[in-house]
């Protein structure tokens, strides 16, 4: 059963931030550069934690995961977006 969760960090290093940035775009879509939404499994949940827990410092960074139910499309419509419109989901699809 997948879940959503909403992925939001703060790292103080630039070089730590851009590996729990690539980190991240292996789990979820960017909202914002900082801020990732995720449809998981629990053991997925728990790999992304743990990429995490490894490139980040656990004394100065932070690290924010709010689980957001199982159902996709309320948790969706549950982000208000003000100021410029997010950009449509990445299907992952390529068409050559």
């Amino acid at each position: 059963m997948r879940r959503c969760y909403l992925v939001c960090y703060d790292i103080r290093d630039p070089k730590r931030l851009r590996r729990v940035h690539k980190a991240m775009k292996g789990y979820g879509e960017p909202w914002q550069f900082s801020v990732f939404f995720c449809v998981l499994k629990n053991i997925d949940r728990v790999r992304m934690q743990t990429d995490l827990e490894t490139e980040m410092n656990q004394r100065d960074d932070q690290i924010l995961v709010i689980d957001m139910g199982g159902d996709e499309e309320a948790a969706r419509n549950a982000a208000v977006v003000l100021g410029q419109s997010m950009k449509p989901a990445d299907s992952g699809m390529v068409v050559v």
